[in-house]
């Protein structure tokens, strides 16, 4: 278990000492969609949802989200992120979301571009599953 960089030598988890690492500029981009019915993607990009602008709340809640990250994930270390983006293309069946992290430190912002991604399309879910409960989250990557 000794290759395991979140375990210690008991097996127990851990946070990972990144203390003598050196500081390096970070960056990490995640990208994820969420299909729908052409009428709910019609409405989310007309602003016709009643529940408000589907794209601006989702965009606010992906960035809220990745400064989260080390408090929705364990292990994550809390980081000072010194850029997140987060860009909502409607299309004609669905939403892409695509988010770009980064920061000068010890270790990377993965994590958090994919937790930005992640709570970005589950926003636009909740606020347009009126429209369409058949919504589907999917391809989240790096």
């Amino acid at each position: 278990m000794n290759d395991l960089t979140h375990l210690d030598e008991s097996g127990a988890a851990r946070m990972v000492d990144v203390g003598t690492k050196a500081e390096t500029q970070r960056e990490a981009v995640a990208t994820g969609r969420i299909a729908m019915s052409p009428e709910a993607a019609t409405a989310i990009r007309d602003g016709l949802v009643k529940k408000g602008d589907v794209l601006s709340v989702a965009r606010v809640a992906g960035i809220m989200a990745a400064k989260k990250t080390s408090d929705l994930i364990p292990l994550c270390h809390p980081l000072a992120l010194t850029k997140i983006t987060l860009d909502l293309v409607p299309d004609e069946a669905g939403v892409t979301a695509t988010a770009t992290v980064a920061l000068t430190g010890r270790t990377g912002v993965e994590m958090e571009a994919l937790t930005a991604v992640s709570v970005a399309l589950l926003t636009v879910y909740d606020m347009a599953k009126a429209l369409d409960k058949g919504m589907e989250i999917g391809g989240i990557r790096l």
